[in-house]
Parts: structure tokens; C-alpha cells; sequence
């Protein structure tokens, strides 16, 4: 004879759980997330995408979720399918303070992805000129260069973005 509580027991698939991990770290909802972590899930687990939830909480913009992440022992450096870390996508989005983090936390400020763009790329790309002055501080290389042989300086050229180029020609 089973007991009540069995039927009532909620069982979830492995994907199941891995789903809720993400989109708990996706949205912010540091409570859950705590949960999660206290309750054995790893930490740097990556899903089919090669996401982290530390990726996904710093490409959303969720600043607390970023710093218990980090607390916990998230790896900054971990990069998904297309070569990109967290501090990639947080440069093309504009994300000052979860930059500041991540950079904290060890996070590799010349990280290449799979075309071996680095964060200082993806800012200059997406016109966050901020995040470029932030990154320059940080240390990232202006002169590195791209799979295509393209450097910080001729991102900006392409863009036609004067005050950019103005500031990379004096890192020079």
C-alpha cells in the first residue's frame, strides 16, 4: 500500500530540473538559486548550449544572482558552444557593474570566443562605449586581433564610431 504523500510527490526528469536551474538563474530569483545550490546542483553545470547559469545570470542582467553565483565558486571563465564567457556577452550589453564582478572574479578580460572576438570587441561592435573605457581600464588588449585580422582600432574604424577611435588611437 502506498501512502499519500507518494502520490503527491512531485518527481521531475533531470532536464526538468536543469530547465528550472536556468531560468531560476535567467530570472533573478536568488532564493530558488540558493536552493539549488544548497541541494547539490553544480555550480558550473552547463546546459546544451554550453551555458552556465552564471552566463545566463550575467547575459539577463541579474546582479545578485551574478554575485551569490560568484560566491559559490561559479567559474567566470567557463565558455559556452560558441567560445563566448560570461564577460562577453555582459561587453555587448552594456552591463558595467556585473563586468566589475566578473573581472573581480578572475574573469579573463581578453577571453577570445570561436572567432576570436574578445569582450573589447563585442562593446566596440555594439557602440558601449562605457563598457570599452571600463574594459581599456580593466586591461584588455586594444591591439589584439580577430580571427578575420581585425584589431579593437578597426572594429571601431567600421563603425565609424569617432569617439572610439579617438580612444583606442591613444592606447596605441
Amino acid at each position: 500500500m502506498t501512502s499519500n504523500s507518494d502520490t503527491l510527490k512531485p518527481t521531475f526528469t533531470p532536464e526538468e530540473i536543469e530547465a528550472l536551474y536556468f531560468n531560476t538563474a535567467r530570472q533573478g530569483e536568488i532564493e530558488l538559486l540558493a536552493e539549488f545550490i544548497r541541494a547539490g546542483m553544480d555550480i558550473n553545470h552547463q546546459n546544451n548550449e554550453g551555458h552556465t547559469a552564471l552566463i545566463l545570470a550575467s547575459y539577463h542582467n541579474q546582479l545578485s544572482a551574478v554575485e551569490l553565483l560568484l560566491e559559490k565558486g561559479a567559474d567566470p571563465n567557463i565558455i559556452d558552444n560558441k567560445g563566448a564567457a560570461a564577460l562577453t556577452g555582459v561587453a555587448f550589453k552594456g552591463y558595467i557593474p556585473i563586468a566589475e564582478r566578473l573581472i573581480k572574479a578572475g574573469a579573463n578580460v581578453d577571453s577570445e570566443n570561436n572567432l576570436r572576438r574578445t569582450a573589447l570587441m563585442f562593446a566596440i561592435l555594439f557602440g558601449r562605449n562605457e563598457m570599452v573605457k571600463f574594459l581599456l581600464q580593466a586591461g584588455a588588449n586594444p591591439n589584439h586581433t580577430d580571427g578575420e585580422g581585425l584589431t579593437p582600432l578597426q572594429l571601431a574604424e567600421n563603425q565609424g564610431d569617432a569617439e572610439l577611435i579617438q580612444l583606442l588611437q591613444k592606447q596605441n
